[in-house]
């Protein structure tokens, strides 16, 4: 028990502020914090250390923010999470119908397994789920989904759309 509460304290206020970027809601994040960590003790077992924990506990964040989103509407435009997708991890940006429109064409130009990896992590998937659905390792498919998002931020920022 001392091992959560320390990760607890270690970690709240990350994952707290990372929770308030997205949401710019107080109070949800306090509720989407809760959750990480009940999810982050259920999933402890499981983490295999290939990312560190705070990054771990980011991608639970932002998974239970996509589902928060999912349950908020019957369908979660692709462009609203297309949009979290590039910004994950960029402050404050917003992102415009031309970004979106040149994500698309970018996307386009990418082979069909690197389209589907980033179409499965914007839909909210874990690594683990598309490499169990693609057949690919975990790490292929957190290798194919960095690059391709550090690949589209350099694009639109050399073309002045971020």
């Amino acid at each position: 028990m001392f091992i959560i509460e320390k990760l607890y304290m270690n970690y709240k206020k990350d994952v707290y502020s990372y929770l308030i970027s997205l949401t710019h809601n107080p109070t949800l994040s306090e509720d989407l914090l809760s959750e990480t960590f009940l999810k982050a003790i259920h999933s402890l077992p499981a983490f295999k250390g290939n990312s560190s924990i705070k990054t771990w506990l980011f991608g639970i964040a932002r998974n239970l923010w996509l589902q928060h989103l999912r349950g908020l509407k019957p369908e979660v435009e692709y462009e609203e999470l297309l949009g979290i997708y590039i910004l994950d991890g960029v402050e404050e940006t917003l992102i415009n119908i031309q970004a979106v429109n040149r994500i698309y064409e970018l996307l386009a130009t990418k082979d069909e397994r690197t389209q589907s990896v980033v179409n499965m992590r914007i839909a909210g998937f874990s690594y683990s789920e598309i490499s169990e659905k693609i057949g690919l390792s975990e790490n292929s498919a957190r290798v194919i989904d960095f690059r391709v998002k550090k690949w589209l931020k350099t694009v639109l920022e050399e073309e002045g759309l971020m």
